[in-house]
C-alpha cells in the first residue's frame, strides 16, 4: 500500500466499535485516532487520510459543520469516508449524500473487510495528495513563467534604451563614419556578451569574473601574463551587470587603443573586494594599467569617461575615481550591491 502518514479518524462514540476498529488497524500498521464527538472529527479532517464514522454518531449530532467542511474542500480533495451501519438496516440516504465519497460497511464487520476498505480509502487520499502536489507545481511554474515574461519585458525595454543611448553617445564622440561604425559595433557585441551571461541564469545574475574574462581574456597569453584578475566570487544582478559590463568594455577598449594593452609588455591588474557596510554590501573594483605608453590627462571627456561617471554613478550609485598616472591609468569603482538599481533604464548623455 502507498504510504500516507496522516491518521485515519474514527468516530464511534457509543459501544466498542471505536476501540475495536483502532486495534484492527493497529495490527496492520495503520495509524488511527479516535474522536470523542463530531466537532472533534471535523476539526481534524484537514489532516486526515480518511474517516470511519458510525451511522448513529451522525444521526445524533449537528451535521452542519461537517456539511460545510465537505462543501469547502479544495478542487483536488474528496475525502473518503467509511460509514458503519447496522446489519439489515437500510443506510440513511441523506447521510450517504452528505458524505459523498463513502464506502458503507455493515456491522459486525470482519477485520479483513474493514482493513481493505480503509486501505482503499487511504490509497485514494494519497492519489488526491499527489494531484494537489502536481497542481501546486503547475501553479508555481505558471507564476514563474509570468515573472519571467514580466522580467523579459522589463529587460527588453532597458536593452533598447541602452542601445539608443549607445547610438547617440557614440555618434557624438565619433570622429568619422568608420570610427562610429567600429565603436558602435564593438559596444553592441560587448552588451551581447553580458546578456549571454545573464540569460544562462534566466536573467538572474552574471558572474563578475566571467564578465571580466569576456573582455580581457583574449589579451592574455601563455608566454607572459598580461591580465591579472583577483577577487572573490561575485554574482551581479542584471541591473548591475549591464552597466558594469559596459564600463569594463570601455576601459578595455581604451587600454587597447591608448593604454597598457597597446604595448607588447603592458599589463592590467583588476582586483575586487566586497565589504559589509551599513546598510548593505559594497563592491570595490580596482583597475590598474602598467607598461603602456606614458599617460596624459585627456583634453576632452570621451564616451568611456562619461559612461563611468554618469551611468555607473547615476544608475548604480557608484563612486568613481580615475587617476591618469604617468605609468598607467588607475580606476577605482565603489558600487553598492543592491537588489535593484536606482534607475530602471540607463541614461547616456555624453558631452558634445
Amino acid at each position: 500500500m502507498e504510504s500516507y502518514d496522516a491518521p485515519v479518524l474514527l468516530l464511534a462514540p457509543t459501544g466498542r466499535d471505536g476501540s475495536v476498529a483502532s486495534a484492527i488497524l493497529r495490527e496492520v500498521a495503520i495509524e488511527s485516532e479516535v474522536c470523542s464527538e463530531l466537532s472533534d472529527l471535523v476539526a481534524k479532517l484537514d489532516g486526515a487520510s480518511c474517516a470511519v464514522v458510525t451511522e448513529e454518531a451522525l444521526l445524533n449530532a449537528d451535521r452542519a459543520a461537517l456539511a460545510d467542511w465537505i462543501v469547502r474542500q479544495s478542487a483536488w480533495s474528496d475525502l473518503p469516508f467509511v460509514l458503519l451501519t447496522f446489519r439489515g438496516d437500510t443506510p440513511v440516504e441523506h447521510l450517504i449524500e452528505l458524505l459523498g465519497n463513502v464506502t458503507v460497511l455493515e456491522r459486525p464487520f470482519h477485520p479483513t473487510v474493514l482493513v481493505n476498505a480503509v486501505k482503499s480509502a487511504v490509497r485514494a487520499r494519497h492519489r488526491q495528495r499527489e494531484v494537489e502536489a502536481h497542481l501546486q507545481e503547475r501553479e508555481q511554474t505558471h507564476e514563474r513563467q509570468e515573472l519571467l515574461i514580466r522580467e523579459l519585458h522589463h529587460r527588453v525595454k532597458n536593452t533598447l534604451a541602452t542601445v539608443q543611448g549607445l547610438l547617440g553617445a557614440t555618434a557624438r564622440t565619433a570622429r568619422s563614419i568608420d570610427d562610429f561604425h567600429h565603436s558602435f559595433v564593438e559596444r553592441i557585441v560587448s552588451l551581447g556578451r553580458t546578456h549571454n551571461l545573464l540569460t544562462e541564469d534566466y536573467w538572474q545574475t552574471a558572474s563578475l569574473i566571467e564578465l571580466l574574462r569576456n573582455e580581457l581574456g583574449h589579451y592574455d597569453n601563455a608566454a607572459k601574463q598580461r591580465i591579472v584578475l583577483d577577487g572573490p566570487q561575485v554574482e551581479l544582478s542584471a541591473d548591475l551587470a549591464v552597466p558594469i559590463g559596459m564600463a569594463v568594455h570601455e576601459l578595455t577598449t581604451n587600454a587597447a587603443k591608448y593604454g597598457a594593452l597597446s604595448a607588447p609588455d603592458g599589463s592590467i591588474e583588476v582586483l575586487w573586494r566586497v565589504a559589509n557596510v551599513n546598510p548593505g554590501r559594497k563592491l570595490s573594483i580596482s583597475w590598474t594599467e602598467r607598461g603602456g605608453p606614458p599617460v596624459k590627462q585627456p583634453r576632452r571627456k570621451g564616451f568611456g569617461s562619461t559612461l563611468l561617471h554618469r551611468v555607473l554613478a547615476a544608475q548604480c550609485g557608484a563612486e568613481i575615481e580615475i587617476a591618469y598616472e604617468r605609468e598607467g591609468l588607475h580606476c577605482r569603482m565603489n558600487i553598492p550591491l543592491t537588489e535593484k538599481s536606482r534607475s530602471a533604464e540607463p541614461t547616456l548623455h555624453p558631452a558634445a
